[in-house]
């Protein structure tokens, strides 16, 4: 497997400098990021037993496949990974539910995720163990399940803001969804109800969303309605219930790398179905809805949920019946662009804006694998 991934890594380097890429700065990141999640996570899924074969195939895909084609696959991909990390926490949290007749063998020989359960079913009661099973815990056996889970400690980075940092509890591979980032989910529409100040817990998708950390905090020992305080005149509003004690819901605490040191994931803009509603309680997102906008002409803006690669969709609409429902939460994961140890720290390229004023803390990556913006 370590040659297949220096194989891959070379596939990596090669590709990025392609001049198919766009001229555009940010579009060009995105390709790039694009690229090497086509790569990094579909050498996850090959497990164990993948021949050199089968890497050069994904590499010569990566090569020729459009980049809408490459991003529906790593959706794909990390879609598969979050559908096995759910079930696992069905497992944890529903002892008495049986779904042993239900596993199917996903990803065979790869540690604790080769086992991805089908059917979408799951109890409405909890049972008294769910109730007081701590998030602790649920860590605790998460790990055992599928070697890993992740921890808040004190940040190894050397600067005095640095505060809380993310690590790895156990051995993770290239391609491994390591985290969620949690939070509510702003689209451009919202952007004024952001709580900006003294907040270093948001993070923007290519899309333009923008999700905030810091309502999740360290998360909760419950699964509960998630009930959103908004700024008046707007009201308090209940969600969709989530599961609190999410173990790996921690992406925010990922500090940036310190000066001459490098990543090791990459932040993937993750767009959860809401038709898998089974697994929908372990997604620690939820949405903002404000007041509508309403333009000049009395037509109402609305913020449309499906988006493309290269841009975002804003739609004028000017009769009176609702949007459609959404059908994708819009979410974000952490994905390890290497093998990751035990203890060792997760560091996420922020990409602070060149037009902004950077913190003095802040060390821009630049090597070929990862361009600074």
């Amino acid at each position: 497997m370590a040659f297949l991934f220096q194989k891959f890594q070379e596939a990596v380097k090669i590709l990025a400098k392609s001049p198919t890429f766009s001229k555009d700065p940010r579009h060009l990141q995105f390709e790039a990021d694009i690229n090497r999640l086509f790569l990094y996570t579909s050498y996850n899924r090959l497990g164990r037993d993948a021949e050199e074969a089968d890497a050069e195939e994904i590499i010569d895909m990566a090569s020729k496949a459009s980049l809408s084609d490459q991003h529906k696959q790593v959706e794909e991909n990390i879609h598969s990974q979050v559908k096995v990390l759910c079930k696992c926490m069905d497992d944890i949290l529903l002892p008495y539910h049986n779904y042993k007749n239900e596993l199917v063998d996903s990803r065979a020989n790869h540690r604790g995720l080769n086992h991805a359960v089908s059917g979408d079913s799951m109890p409405s009661h909890s049972s008294n163990e769910e109730a007081g099973l701590k998030r602790v815990e649920m860590s605790k056996r998460l790990k055992e399940m599928v070697g890993y889970s992740v921890a808040i400690k004190p940040s190894g980075i050397p600067h005095k803001e640095a505060g809380l940092g993310l690590f790895l509890d156990g051995e993770a591979e290239v391609g491994d969804v390591i985290a969620f980032y949690p939070g509510i989910v702003y689209s451009p529409v919202y952007y004024g109800y952001i709580p900006t100040a003294n907040n270093s817990y948001l993070i923007t998708r290519y899309d333009k969303s923008v999700i905030n950390g810091q309502p999740w905090g360290f998360g909760g020992e419950t699964r509960e309605a998630w009930k959103m305080v908004r700024p008046p005149p707007l009201e308090e509003e209940e969600n969709d219930i989530v599961e609190f004690r999410n173990p790996l819901a921690f992406g925010h605490f990922a500090n940036h790398p310190a000066k001459d040191m490098r990543p090791n994931v990459l932040a993937f803009p993750y767009d959860f179905p809401l038709s898998e509603k089974s697994m929908r309680p372990y997604i620690p997102n939820i949405t903002f809805r404000g007041e509508e906008n309403v333009n000049k002409n009395g037509g109402t803006l609305s913020w449309f949920n499906s988006w493309s690669a290269s841009n975002y969709v804003m739609g004028v609409s000017n009769c009176d019946s609702p949007p459609p429902p959404p059908t994708v939460l819009k979410s974000a994961v952490l994905v390890a662009t290497r093998a990751i140890v035990s203890g060792e720290e997760v560091l996420l390229n922020y990409r602070l804006s060149n037009s902004e004023p950077r913190p003095s803390w802040y060390s821009p990556v630049v090597h070929e694998e990862e361009d600074d913006e």
